[in-house]
């Protein structure tokens, strides 16, 4: 097993009233073969022995499932690595000596709680407008009672594969969640079960994204680059195909 030693230049911000500033903090013989995470908790173990506040960060699972980890290393939205959420980014990636400097999700539309501890509720508000479906109450349905083109179900399992994250928004110059949007559009406009509110469904989540603050897709194409479960932005082509067709059903 190989350690490396390193600098840590971390945002810290009491909370989001008060003004943030970059500290840095050393340490000495950290695992490769541990996760960036876990790299935090033995800082945050050397903090709490110093009787110093440890780094706040958000986490969860561990498993780059829920979504909840996320932070910009060195510039980039959970790290280095493509297609790996912070929690799954191991310091391997790292050399013994490196600077790294570690800030939280910047956008409008997610204010910085502490450190690097940020609120994504703004994305639960989109999914609440519409991203839903209609289920009939009684029994559960077989599973082969509607039948689903194979191409269909892969696309709409790709778009649902999006985590919420929020890295797309951070990695955005203009702070837009289309991308995020995009995908949850297209997972339920894709299948069946999610014709009853298609018609409503691009309209709300599209008014409620711009209500939330976020920006405009311009396509930089930066939200696809870092997106940790490869979302693809023709997901965004299909959510405007979807928006303009709402506007012609709703008139």
């Amino acid at each position: 097993m190989s350690s490396i030693n390193l600098t840590l230049k971390i945002w810290r911000q009491p909370n989001s009233d008060a003004l943030g500033n970059l500290e840095t903090y050393t340490l000495d013989s950290i695992s490769t073969d541990m996760s960036f995470l876990e790299m935090l908790d033995v800082l945050n173990e050397k903090l709490t022995k110093e009787g110093k506040d440890p780094v706040a960060f958000d986490h969860d699972c561990r498993e780059g499932i829920c979504g909840m980890c996320g932070a910009i290393v060195d510039g980039v939205a959970h790290g280095p690595e493509k297609e790996v959420t912070l929690c799954q980014l191991h310091m391997r990636h790292f050399a013994s000596g490196d600077t790294i400097v570690i800030e939280p999700f910047r956008s409008r539309a997610f204010p910085i709680k502490k450190d690097l501890l940020i609120d994504r509720s703004a994305l639960d508000r989109i999914i609440q407008s519409g991203g839903y479906v209609s289920v009939n109450t009684g029994g559960t349905p077989d599973g082969n009672s509607i039948p689903i083109p194979s191409p269909q179900a892969e696309l709409a399992m790709d778009a649902a594969a999006c985590i919420g994250c929020g890295a797309c928004v951070a990695s955005c110059p203009n702070g837009a969640a289309m991308l995020f949007t995009s995908a949850k559009i297209s997972q339920l406009c894709l299948l069946p079960q999610g014709q009853v509110e298609r018609k409503e469904r691009a309209l709300a989540m599209v008014a409620q994204m711009d209500k939330e603050g976020f920006g405009n897709c311009t396509n930089f194409k930066e939200c696809e680059a870092v997106c940790p479960k490869g979302i693809s932005i023709r997901n965004i082509a299909r959510l405007n195909k979807e928006y303009f067709k709402g506007i012609f059903l709703e008139g």
